[in-house]
């Protein structure tokens, strides 16, 4: 895969590479966090100095169906030793979606000093750099966010996505297309629950996440990327875009991309998706 600089992207800075992140492990002003869905994967072994951040325990609320709130984000931002000038370097597993995820998350609250490892932990696992157990300990920050969590710019609530279908907004489903046309409730291979019906919400275009990644789990080049979403699918970069999967997963990695790789300027992110959708009362939904 060519430099991440030569990818013709529009905004190359978002991405680091392997490289970048072992020349890194070190640097004070920089903390590399990873972010799963497998909750084994971290104490199994890590990029060395890296802290992990629970996208369930961590990042959303255990009471309410949300996101943490302002002072529950503080705390965390200040256990895990970051300052709102610290450069935050996010990697997982999945082909970083839960990644793109946690970083949606930490923007939501004003931290856009972040970025994603390129290719995530199966790239650095395939390239036989070193992993190890060691659970990191930083001196504690008393981190303040710059502002409540700000819940329109890049987030998607059931409410405004009605009105978007409703005025024919671009929608994007990144889910498999059998999750797409209502055979599957889940992806293939986990338990087909969650939502009362299947399908998609009406006029949504099916672009899996997974086609804007290559088979090493980085990122393909703007050019491909354009390809897909614009050439095939008929996306228009002036138009507003809403992306969704199934828990706002999968979907914040086809947001990470419209909105830094491709520079669309309004990309948000719908959280709740399908398993929302999928259940409400009054909502329409196509087959």
């Amino acid at each position: 895969m060519s430099d991440i600089s030569e990818r013709g992207y529009a905004n190359s800075d978002v991405l680091v590479t392997t490289e970048w992140v072992a020349n890194n492990l070190n640097n004070p002003d920089v903390r590399i966090i990873e972010s799963n869905e497998d909750p084994l994967l971290y104490p199994s072994g890590h990029v060395p100095g890296a802290v992990e951040v629970d996208w369930t325990s961590d990042l959303n609320d255990p009471i309410v169906r949300d996101y943490i709130g302002k002072d529950a984000f503080e705390s965390l931002a200040s256990r895990i030793g970051i300052t709102p000038d610290t450069t935050v370097i996010f990697y997982g597993d999945k082909s970083n979606w839960w990644a793109t995820y946690a970083l949606w998350v930490f923007r939501l609250f004003g931290h856009t000093n972040a970025k994603i490892m390129d290719g995530g932990r199966k790239k650095w696992v395939d390239e036989g750099r070193d992993l190890n157990r060691e659970v990191p300990s930083y001196e504690a920050t008393d981190y303040k966010v710059p502002h409540e969590r700000d819940d329109k710019t890049e987030r998607a609530l059931r409410e405004e996505v009605l009105k978007h279908v409703q005025a024919s907004g671009q929608l994007v489903d990144v889910r498999s297309p059998a999750e797409y046309t209502g055979e599957k409730l889940h992806m293939e291979g986990y338990p087909q629950e969650g939502a009362l019906r299947g399908g998609h919400i009406p006029g949504a275009r099916n672009i899996p996440w997974s086609r804007a990644a290559n088979e090493d789990g980085t990122f393909k080049g703007a050019d491909e990327l354009r390809e897909i979403y614009e050439k095939e699918q008929g996306l228009n970069a002036d138009n507003p875009v809403i992306t969704y999967c199934r828990i706002g997963e999968r979907s914040s990695h086809s947001w990470f991309v419209l909105s830094f790789l491709l520079g669309y300027d309004d990309v948000r992110n719908y959280d709740g998706s399908w398993t929302e959708w999928g259940n409400s009362v009054g909502v329409p939904i196509e087959k």
